[in-house]
């Protein structure tokens, strides 16, 4: 069974190994989520290690999905911080070890983000995304819109540069509040 877990600052800081360890064998499957190959695992961890002072801030949540207690996949959620903003944020780094990819691992993580964004009031998230990677699919199947493409935008595990497709997902309206 999988399990859905937002992580605190300290939990992320414990999971770093395992999330390094997810994170290269995602950008080793061909994952482009801002590495390149060879991928260090100590350069992975101190980034998912650096992570834990925003998540403990509250601009920055992470998720994990934890499959008989190994990290399994996991999920990121970034507040937008300028005051017109606050109503958005953007899902970043879903990622699924290769070995656990087709159980909809993928999907329960982008439910657990869209859940809580909406819980909070958020009322838009936004992504961006490899064009015609298995993660967009996996978006457009779960119901996000895509709102356009940018051609050369990030260079992909191997360094080459392939377009990028940028989605949108209406939460709902926001609450709004007298300044």
């Amino acid at each position: 069974m999988t399990e859905i877990v937002p992580v605190s600052g300290p939990e992320l800081v414990t999971y770093a190994d395992e999330l390094a360890a997810l994170m290269i064998e995602a950008v080793e499957a061909g994952a482009s989520v801002g590495f390149l190959l060879p991928l260090d695992r100590e350069a992975a961890a101190v980034w998912w290690r650096e992570r834990a002072a925003a998540v403990d801030a509250g601009g920055q949540q992470v998720w994990i999905a934890r499959d008989d207690e190994r990290v399994a996949g996991t999920i990121g959620l970034a507040r937008a911080t300028m005051p017109n903003a606050r109503h958005r944020a953007e899902v970043a780094k879903l990622m699924v070890r290769p070995s656990a990819r087709g159980r909809g691992i993928g999907r329960a993580l982008l439910t657990a983000v869209e859940r809580s964004a909406a819980e909070e009031g958020l009322s838009l998230l936004v992504l961006d995304t490899e064009t015609g990677s298995d993660a967009e699919r996996l978006y457009r199947s779960a119901g996000w819109t895509p709102c356009g493409s940018v051609p050369d935008y990030a260079a992909d595990p191997y360094g080459t540069l392939r377009g990028t497709t940028l989605y949108y997902r209406a939460l709902g309206r926001p609450e709004t509040s007298a300044p």
